[in-house]
């Protein structure tokens, strides 16, 4: 079995501000006038989505400063990298930020800082996707938007949060990001089923469907997204602790790859389940029996569904097919 620490990895589904290490939100908080408890996050679940909304929004209130975002951008480079990511799509809600502070700019910018410099120094490509909540108003959504354009590294906006608020008001914004030639990407599918899938792939002109495990309660649906293509990004692990699945054992993974979906592997909040994507990938390992071409087949399904560059695609499958192929440890 080979290091999976050292499997080229692509990363496409995980949310920023649920990257932050421990340390580092308790120094952040208390620089900012915040108490972070010690047990925040864990393995295990969190009981409810209100619980996990509630360990959220203490991460986004520590948040307040251009240096403290720009930190955990370059933290988030440097963890990324010594996971085996080489290219990550990572999730941020700047308008959402800016807005609890008056500057609606200064987060991104500051993460587009950090990212920067994290890219330089640990050898990581990374792009963004500024996403909005279903249970925020159309008008931030706007603003969401109005950001992206306005920055090359941003490539996709999207929907996130509660599947319980429908996206029909959002409509004409992901219209008009599609116009502005913008990538469009939705949660749809994890906490509600066919019919938010159905909703994201027709008016919301999703590209990937985030999480998308309920696509197999309708065949035709299945057959659907199959026929055109449009990738999953999985969180096992993260589905288990927001309690969308009873146990990684009971989880969709193998049963959306034998229906020929294009699966890709993701962690969407690994701090606050201490779930680094290696770790991911490691008990899909174990749970599912998947050898090490099953893991850099996921490895490369991410490269596809990924909007990077050509060449950067290029090199990332290179990568995968030199890893797999090398003799593994005894």
């Amino acid at each position: 079995m080979r290091d999976l620490l050292t499997l080229p990895k692509p990363h496409l589904h995980v949310h920023l501000e649920s990257t932050i290490r421990r340390a580092t939100l308790r120094e952040i908080g208390a620089a900012n006038g915040v108490r972070v408890p010690e047990d925040l996050g864990g393995s295990g679940g969190f009981g409810d989505f209100a619980s996990f909304f509630a360990q959220n929004d203490l991460v986004r209130t520590c948040l307040r400063r251009p240096d403290d975002f720009r930190r955990i951008a370059y933290e988030f480079c440097e963890d990324e990298a010594a996971q085996g990511v080489r290219y990550a799509e990572v999730s941020f809600t700047a308008a959402a930020h800016g807005e609890r502070l008056g500057d609606l700019g200064m987060p991104l910018t500051a993460v587009l800082e950090g990212l920067e410099a994290g890219e330089e120094a640990f050898g990581i490509e990374c792009r963004l996707i500024l996403d909005h909540s279903r249970r925020r108003s159309v008008e931030r959504a706007w603003r969401t938007l109005d950001l992206a354009r306005r920055h090359d590294r941003v490539v996709a906006v999207g929907l996130a949060g509660d599947e319980a608020h429908p996206g029909d008001p959002f409509t004409e914004v992901f219209d008009a990001a599609h116009e502005a030639g913008l990538h469009v990407v939705h949660h749809a599918g994890e906490g509600e089923g066919p019919a938010s899938i159905r909703q994201a792939l027709g008016p919301g002109r999703t590209e990937r469907l985030g999480h998308g495990i309920r696509v197999l309660d309708d065949p035709d649906l299945v057959a659907e997204v199959r026929e055109r293509g449009i990738p999953l990004e999985v969180c096992p692990s993260s589905n288990v602790a927001l309690g969308f699945v009873p146990s990684l054992d009971a989880h969709p993974l193998p049963r959306l790859r034998e229906a020929g979906l294009l699966v890709t592997l993701n962690t969407d909040i690994p701090a606050l389940i201490n779930t680094p994507l290696a770790t991911e990938y490691a008990h899909v390992r174990a749970t599912f029996a998947y050898d090490d071409a099953a893991l850099a087949d996921l490895a490369r399904a991410g490269v596809t569904a990924s909007f990077a560059p050509p060449r950067t695609k290029e090199t990332l499958r290179e990568a995968i097919t030199a890893w797999v192929t090398a003799p593994a440890s005894p």
